[in-house]
């Protein structure tokens, strides 16, 4: 049987990492530009703070322009606890994410968990799936092995 994954496409973990060390740091820093360039044009988003799915990643740059055009912004996000799960060409990266954002000076701090799926294109690395919901209060980011 032919290799269907030659070794040159298949992710690493390390890969997997820094692109979502550069995905947390565009969304840090509210920088649209960068943050939606981690994403394919395909990407689909569910965030438990929306009524349904984003069906591609238009849906969520109009959304993130509402956003900012009520005068949101990130101030600080802190990822921790990452796992990356490699399959070939795509990868499963699962982590806890504490996110304060502000609106016109009021500040807020929400407690997450979010999954990131990953697909090697061509010699880059995009992520294709987002899936936020939040992490209940007392959440050890502890395997349950």
């Amino acid at each position: 049987m032919p290799d269907l994954n030659p070794p040159h496409e298949v992710l690493t973990e390390v890969e997997v990492l820094a692109a979502a060390d550069v995905l947390v740091a565009a969304f840090r820093a509210t920088d649209t530009e960068a943050y939606f360039r981690c994403f394919a044009p395909d990407a689909t988003f569910v965030f438990h703070t929306e009524p349904r799915r984003l069906e591609d990643r238009a849906a969520y740059e109009e959304l993130w322009a509402g956003w900012i055009a009520d005068g949101w912004r990130v101030t600080d996000c802190i990822s921790s606890a990452p796992r990356v799960q490699v399959f070939g060409t795509t990868a499963v990266f699962t982590h806890h994410v504490r996110t304060t954002t502000s609106v016109g000076g009021a500040s807020e701090t929400t407690s997450e968990r979010e999954t990131i799926v990953f697909r090697r294109a061509g010699s880059s690395i995009e992520a294709v799936h987002e899936h936020l919901g939040p992490a209940p209060e007392d959440t050890t980011e502890e395997s349950a092995a």
